[in-house]
């Protein structure tokens, strides 16, 4: 069997990730990871719940010495670890929190797996001698996306795949032959979390701030915390509010943003605001990233390497490259050549009312475009009204405007039929730590205004 380093550093006394104590060299990172991995207990599923970005690294590895599968669900909610151990009741979780596992055995990550006590013998980093081999067939992760049915839907990822997947993306942004030092505002566990955080530090030439910064603040504090050449991996909407902040920013010399549409005027804005290049990141949970674009460079999206798609009617397939098999997209993609590709909207985001079609992603970048909105999203109910119309509803953060003025706005922009009734106005969107907004709060907020409605 075929068997792909730990590790794609060519020397232990490489800088692999940074700390608040300093930076830590690969032969230290390795000696953790042994330590750790002999503590894990039996079983073949571990679930890793470490916020610290450097600890999930050291737990994600010690679990692939040990021959265990990374999950990592897109919810930590107790109903989906409770679906988890269900389906995989040998799962412990790994945590360095107080995080609540509920019923589910748990490992608590000591300060210093190395050195501690109860880790058993020492494990000297001065003596690792080499970079362990793992088999490229091996499981390595299973990331879960949330069926139709609100079941965790695993989709496994192998080893080799994981590292051709990390390599295609450092290749494309120019880290192969000039490392970066990573800031990242998104969960490792998270899919682009993972593969634009950890895969880009174990096989991308690129040490990670251990922290994950969620806050402006936050952010400008990690960044001054590693030296330059830095790469900021963010989200809209952390790019948003970092921008707003009118904070003094240090140097960043790349930016990289997924999870949700980017407008070009917030990508030129950041790429005026930092001197430096943004570039997007497409893909899914299910396919792995599969393309990127600058933003400000034009709308189409180029496939990493070796990476191919395929048409039949309204599907497209992704495959080849890191890609496992072939994976349905739920996007509507029109294909240019084979290298290059534009994305039209999911087709869950297709919006149809008397004849007149257009998207929620175009819905939403109209009123989030108005003056004096902070943040907006649309949502498109399940039900039909009485007169067989569904009807829009758009919640809005716009401490300056009123529903008159934001109605009189969104009629300069798009037809009338796709006005929000109800338009809701919040203090704050529920987004989640990735700058998401899943249907399930969307829907919650509309269920409690109709609710609100009807007393």
């Amino acid at each position: 069997m075929t068997s792909v380093p730990l590790l794609g550093h060519t020397s232990l006394d490489d800088i692999f990730a940074w700390r608040p104590t300093g930076p830590v060299r690969v032969r230290d990172f390795l000696a953790e990871v042994a330590a750790l991995a002999a503590q894990l207990p039996a079983g073949k599923n571990q679930l890793n719940i470490c916020q610290d970005r450097y600890r999930f690294t050291v737990g994600f590895a010690a679990g692939l010495i040990r021959g265990k599968t990374s999950l990592q669900p897109s919810s930590q909610s107790a109903e989906t670890l409770r679906q988890i151990k269900s389906s995989c009741p040998d799962v412990f979780c790994l945590c360095d929190d107080d995080f609540d596992t509920f019923d589910l055995p748990r490992l608590d990550f000591p300060l210093n797996v190395a050195t501690r006590e109860r880790a058993g013998p020492r494990v000297d980093a001065e003596k690792i001698a080499k970079i362990p081999l793992i088999p490229a067939e091996q499981i390595a992760a299973c990331l879960f996306t949330s069926g139709s049915t609100g079941l965790p839907t695993p989709h496994s990822k192998t080893w080799g795949r994981l590292v051709k997947n990390g390599r295609a993306e450092a290749d494309r942004l120019g880290l192969l032959q000039q490392s970066h030092n990573i800031v990242g505002t998104v969960p490792a566990q998270h899919s682009y979390g993972f593969e634009s955080t950890v895969l880009l530090a174990l096989h991308g030439n690129a040490p990670f701030w251990s922290g994950r910064p969620f806050y402006p603040q936050d952010i400008v504090s990690a960044l001054n915390a590693v030296p330059s050449p830095r790469l900021l991996v963010t989200t809209p909407f952390h790019l948003s509010a970092l921008l707003a902040a009118g904070l003094e920013l240090p140097a960043i010399d790349l930016l990289l943003s997924a999870t949700a549409p980017l407008s070009t005027q917030l990508a030129a804005e950041a790429e005026s605001r930092c001197g430096a290049p943004l570039y997007e990141i497409y893909g899914s949970t299910e396919s792995g990233q599969l393309a990127s674009r600058r933003t400000t460079a034009g709308p189409a999206w180029q496939l990493l390497a070796n990476v191919q798609l395929a048409q039949a009617d309204d599907l497209t397939t992704a495959f080849g490259g890191h890609v496992e098999g072939r994976v349905g997209l739920s996007d509507s993609i029109e294909i240019l050549d084979a290298e290059h590709f534009l994305l039209h909207g999911r087709h869950a985001d297709v919006v149809n009312i008397a004849g007149k079609r257009t998207s929620l992603a175009y819905l939403n970048h109209q009123i989030a475009a108005i003056h004096g909105v902070v943040d907006a999203a649309y949502f498109l109910p399940d039900e039909e009204s009485v007169d067989g119309i569904t009807r829009l509803a758009a919640f809005v953060v716009a401490p300056g405007l009123n529903n008159r003025q934001l109605i009189a706005e969104l009629r300069q922009r798009i037809d009338p039929i796709f006005l929000p009734r109800p338009l809701v106005f919040l203090d704050q969107l529920p987004r989640n730590s990735t700058g998401k907004l899943p249907r399930s709060l969307l829907h919650a907020l509309y269920m409690a205004k109709l609710n609100h409605a009807s007393r």
